[in-house]
């Protein structure tokens, strides 16, 4: 999804990128892919690099400054969303675009909260690819007609309930603590660790949050406490 048809990116070097993605397979397929693009459009890529695990990402990204990040949600020890809350801080040169077989909403919305640039679906990779690549180097947000749809239909949800939010939603300090860590992306066990509570704790805490803001899920929790304005983003 962008503003305005995205115009031809011209640049004059090759766009440094990163693949991102457990499966060795498929970071081959997609190396291919990105050669084929090179040879056949005006943009040029040069892999730096391929990582399985959230810490090779980390590690990579540190020594090679890609200038684009091609990410799949789930890694070995880690998972895409962790990678671009501390990509957060690393780094603000470095263009993510999600490459997902996950087509759940919660996914989509998950990625561009945290801070994803776009987000694909692996089967559509042959023909938006070098779309979606266009639109993130110049900046711009990048939903194929199919992901905007899963992604708005959160915002849809939350709507609704925030119709029938209107009367104040008391949370104690805890609560809005817990609640904070959760819409940031966190974890349990991060969670945990940053309110120095066991897990069993944490997971009593979201039960309750979830009654009080008549959601079932940790995406609906965080999208209903920013709609309400419980905490900020």
């Amino acid at each position: 999804m962008y503003p305005q048809p995205p115009t031809t990116l011209h640049l004059t070097h090759p766009i440094s990128t990163l693949l991102v993605d457990d499966c060795p397979i498929f970071r081959q397929g997609l190396k291919n892919l990105l050669e084929f693009h090179s040879a056949t459009s005006p943009l040029q890529f040069q892999i730096v690099g391929q990582a399985a695990s959230l810490q090779q990402a980390i590690d990579l990204v540190i020594e090679q400054s890609p200038m684009l990040i091609l990410l799949d949600m789930e890694l070995a020890q880690g998972n895409g969303v962790e990678l671009l809350q501390q990509l957060r801080s690393r780094t603000k040169t470095s263009h993510v675009l999600v490459l997902s077989g996950h087509q759940e909403e919660e996914w989509v919305f998950k990625a561009m909260q945290a801070g994803a640039r776009g987000y694909v679906f692996k089967h559509h990779l042959s023909v938006q690819l070098l779309e979606a690549i266009q639109v993130v180097m110049q900046n711009q947000i990048y939903l194929s007609p199919e992901v905007a749809t899963r992604f708005f239909q959160l915002f849809h949800f939350s709507a609704g309930q925030s119709m029938m939010g209107t009367q104040t939603v008391h949370l104690t300090e805890r609560e809005r603590e817990v609640l904070h860590w959760l819409v940031q992306g966190a974890s349990n066990e991060v969670i945990s660790q940053q309110l120095n509570i066991t897990v069993g704790t944490v997971k009593a805490y979201l039960t309750t949050i979830f009654e009080k803001l008549n959601v079932n899920s940790r995406t609906q929790a965080a999208l209903q406490a920013l709609k309400l304005g419980l905490v900020s983003a």
